[in-house]
């Protein structure tokens, strides 16, 4: 819910046409009456001499005084504005999300070490590995899914849950943020990390559910096999997008060795098959990623396939402030009689 205060309106504009002339009438024969008066009172008056009237001064009371007579212009003035109704308003806005509940699973084995996504930088051995640069990536895509649950499971030889879903993306950043390469073990669970993934979004009640799996090798541990993980999701209405990570053929990799860190090439096999295979069976999406910005391009294109369905309705309250003009109006008409009974009083 969102509230936004609205200037100061009039309501009742309409009667300008009418109160405009008024007040206009009125003014001219307040303006006017006075110099009458006084003119007539200076007939019945016979001064034989007024030279000495002439040199004498009114002092601060008689400069004031124009004062005095103008706060009954400013209660007229007051009054014809409370007249037009002023308000102040608050545009309410209420917003309905149907959010996306998204778990993400990263691949934390050993393979995760290479160092070929990171093509920016030319010297290999100062490159990021591979979790290094997914993490920058998937620490974007979490920041613009401001309206959905997300949770984190990271899978080697074993799966576990790293952050369960929230809306607290801050903690799940945190704990992103602390993912290292072994600490799930060095081989690779495909299944496991599915099947802990769905687990977590069984029982959700959002009306889209999504896995987007990472990872850089073939499943080779694990209880569940991948494509059984599938099936399961499949039947709980959960899609996956599936994403391999790394270049195709040998990558580097950096390893100690007696004369010091030396930069040395593997191959790392995908199974790109099965994964491709798992994505289709439950409505989602293959990808491979070479670089760090094929993988970034990979996000957004998830991003932009699972949006969130928001309903935005406003509508405006107004509370009549009328009293902000007719309590001023009557301090200065109090005002106006307390001074003209004291040396600010006018006599003909």
């Amino acid at each position: 819910m969102i509230e936004v205060l609205q200037g100061l309106v009039f309501a009742d504009t309409r009667f300008i046409p009418f109160l405009l002339p008024i007040f206009l009438v009125w003014l001219a024969a307040w303006l006017w009456l006075p110099q009458r008066r006084r003119h007539q009172a200076g007939r019945g008056l016979l001064y034989s001499d007024t030279s000495r009237l002439h040199s004498l001064s009114g002092g601060k009371p008689a400069a004031l005084r124009p004062f005095v007579r103008g706060l009954r212009l400013l209660v007229v003035a007051l009054l014809l504005l409370a007249v037009l109704r002023p308000q102040t308003g608050r545009r309410m806005t209420q917003v309905e999300t149907q959010g996306i509940d998204i778990v993400l699973a990263v691949d934390t084995s050993g393979s995760m070490q290479a160092l070929d996504l990171d093509t920016a930088e030319r010297n290999e051995a100062r490159r990021r590995n591979r979790l290094e640069v997914a993490k920058e990536v998937i620490a974007t895509f979490v920041s613009e899914r401001s309206n959905d649950q997300l949770g984190l499971v990271v899978f080697g030889e074993e799966a576990f849950t790293q952050c369960p879903l929230t809306l607290d993306h801050n903690v799940l950043a945190t704990l992103l943020d602390g993912v290292e390469i072994g600490m799930a073990g060095d081989a690779t669970a495909i299944g496991s990390a599915v099947g802990v993934a769905v687990k977590r979004l069984q029982n959700s009640p959002a009306e889209s559910k999504v896995v987007v799996l990472l990872t850089d090798g073939r499943n080779n541990a694990g209880i569940i096999a991948p494509r059984t993980a599938a099936e399961i999701a499949q039947t709980l209405g959960i899609k996956i997008y599936a994403i391999g990570a790394g270049t195709r053929g040998k990558a580097p990799f950096l390893v100690q060795t007696p004369l010091g860190p030396q930069v040395v090439y593997e191959n790392v096999e995908i199974d790109e098959e099965m994964l491709q295979e798992m994505s289709e069976m439950t409505g989602g999406a293959y990808f491979r990623a070479e670089d760090v910005s094929a993988l970034a391009g990979i996000y957004e294109q998830i991003d932009k396939l699972e949006k969130t369905e928001i309903t935005t309705d406003s509508y405006l309250e107004f509370d009549d402030r009328f009293a902000w003009f007719v309590v001023p109006a009557l301090v200065l008409l109090l005002l106006e009689v307390v001074l003209l009974n004291t040396r600010f009083r006018v006599l003909p």
